[in-house]
């Protein structure tokens, strides 16, 4: 993932009004993210603890959205959408957004399980258990890592662009 500055992060929410987003808190320690290590930059607000912020790299521009995790948890252990991590060392929840523009306007939304604390990026480098004799730990890291970016990519465009 491209690095991005906090001017850049806080015009890229396409859900959010011009209020909403100059109230982002950034992650604690942003100044130090290891972009490097993540597929998108997700994070909880800390002041308002059922908000959570995504921002992705689409169209070589960062494209955020904005999060609020619903009431209800999941009656069983849920998988996250976005990294299918099956050894989850963390909880599941889910999340909605509204969509952007007049969709969201007119209370359209759209929702995902994802990891609570958006540990997707770190699930995912950890490498897996070897499904059979043969099997490339490696090369299914590395599938692992890609299908996280398409998955994140794809919430945030169905988000900004309403399909």
């Amino acid at each position: 993932m491209i690095t991005f500055d906090e001017k850049t992060i806080r015009a890229s929410f396409v859900n959010a009004s011009l209020r909403e987003r100059s109230s982002v808190t950034l992650p604690p320690g942003f100044a130090d993210t290891a972009w490097d290590r993540l597929d998108y930059l997700g994070w909880r607000d800390p002041k308002l603890p059922m908000l959570g912020y995504v921002v992705v790299e689409l169209d070589s521009a960062a494209t955020g959205v904005v999060l609020r995790q619903g009431e209800v948890k999941p009656r069983a252990r849920a998988q996250c959408s976005w990294c299918e991590d099956v050894t989850l060392p963390n909880e599941v929840v889910s999340f909605s957004a509204k969509r952007a523009g007049a969709a969201g306007r007119n209370g359209d939304t759209v929702a995902t399980l994802v990891c609570s604390h958006f540990e997707c990026s770190a699930n995912v480098r950890k490498l897996p258990p070897v499904a059979y004799i043969g099997f490339d730990v490696e090369a299914e890291r590395l599938r692992r890592i890609e299908v996280l970016g398409e998955h994140a990519r794809n919430f945030v465009r169905n988000v900004r662009d309403g399909a």
